[in-house]
């Protein structure tokens, strides 16, 4: 009787269980550096910290939410159309961030342009959906949408800190490098405002990322 009162306990919402599947996908199963997803955006909005921070925010979102319902919804979605359901989910939901953009940040909306709307497609939040929240209860679901949103979230802020940082010498908009620097010769590096210093940065953290963490050594 003992045993059954047991089995019946609630896991608690913070077990260690839960706890790891938030963690996982900030280091060990990190979504753009293991996974290596959502490269796209990284290079493209990742000019500026904040443009790359209101991005984070808007995938955690979507992300979080998307397999909260999907997962909610997973025992009525009939298989051979659950892409179309997930894609509906989605959408609805990156709708939601678009116009909250577009009412009260409108210059960030206009920076972020079409890659707002491409949420719909990121790999990261399609490929949680089919394989975790789909067979998955709703709270860790929404775990791991979270996750994988911060996951995601950390390596687009920290590649802008530096572009924005030695492409600009500000950071979120705020003079960083004194002007003596520049008194004295100091040009601000033009590479860091084009595409290919993200995929730079984002190549430095993985190898960095590996060095300190042998088991990544061989993940391909």
């Amino acid at each position: 009787m003992a045993e059954v009162v047991e089995k019946e306990k609630k896991e608690p919402l913070f077990s260690k269980k839960n706890l790891q599947v938030i963690k996982d996908p900030l280091d060990d199963n990190n979504p753009v550096t293991v996974q290596v997803l959502g490269i796209c955006s990284a290079l493209a909005v990742t000019v500026q910290v904040k443009p790359a921070l209101i991005m984070s925010l808007g995938v955690i979102f979507v992300s979080a939410f998307s397999n909260l319902i999907v997962s909610m919804l997973r025992k009525s979605i009939p298989t051979r159309v659950r892409i179309i359901v997930q894609l509906i989910v989605v959408a609805t939901l990156v709708t939601i961030v678009d116009q909250v953009l577009k009412a009260y940040m409108f210059d960030v909306s206009k920076k972020l342009s079409v890659f707002v709307g491409l949420i719909i497609t990121n790999c990261i939040i399609m490929g949680r959906l089919e394989a975790f929240a789909l067979g998955q209860k709703p709270w860790p679901a929404f775990l791991d949408g979270v996750g994988n949103g911060i996951g995601y979230g950390i390596i687009l802020v920290a590649v802008a800190f530096f572009r924005e940082l030695f492409g600009a010498g500000s950071v979120l908009g705020f003079k960083v490098i004194p002007q003596w620097f520049y008194d004295h010769g100091y040009v601000n590096n033009g590479l860091m405002v084009l595409p290919p210093a993200a995929l730079f940065l984002i190549g430095i953290y993985i190898w960095v990322q590996r060095s300190r963490n042998q088991k990544l050594v061989n993940v391909s």
